[in-house]
């Protein structure tokens, strides 16, 4: 069975960090693009990162682009979100996600349809 979880949700004061995580069970992240989306609400789910393990090869939008860097333990099968500066327009539900096979280098892997998605993890930013 293929799963995504993630986890290190929370609440922290603006300006400070989190860091999630997204363990993959019942397939290979490095035959995959990982991705991290957020979704605040009343707002449209945003794809935050991207990753595929086999390369290191990454993506950013400008609104995380210097704060948030994406990371793969090829030895866990998880991927990692670092979030550091966090703003109060960062709160929302931080979901991981996976498509296979792997997205073109350096492309931003939201605009294709995710094979796995996981159940989201609460990120809250307090001013």
């Amino acid at each position: 069975e293929v799963q995504l979880v993630e986890s290190g949700g929370g609440l922290v004061q603006a300006g400070g960090s989190l860091r999630l995580s997204c363990v993959a069970s019942g397939f290979t992240i490095e035959d995959s693009t990982i991705a991290w989306f957020r979704q605040a609400p009343g707002k449209e789910r945003e794809g935050v990162s991207c990753i595929s393990p086999s390369d290191d090869n990454t993506y950013y939008p400008d609104s995380v682009k210097g704060r948030f860097t994406i990371s793969g333990d090829n030895s866990r099968n998880a991927v990692y979100l670092q979030m550091n500066s966090l703003k109060p327009e960062d709160p929302a539900v931080y979901f991981c996600a996976a498509v296979t096979p792997e997205t073109p280098p350096g492309s931003d892997c939201s605009r294709f349809p995710m094979d796995y998605w996981g159940k989201g993890t609460l990120v809250t930013v307090s001013s």
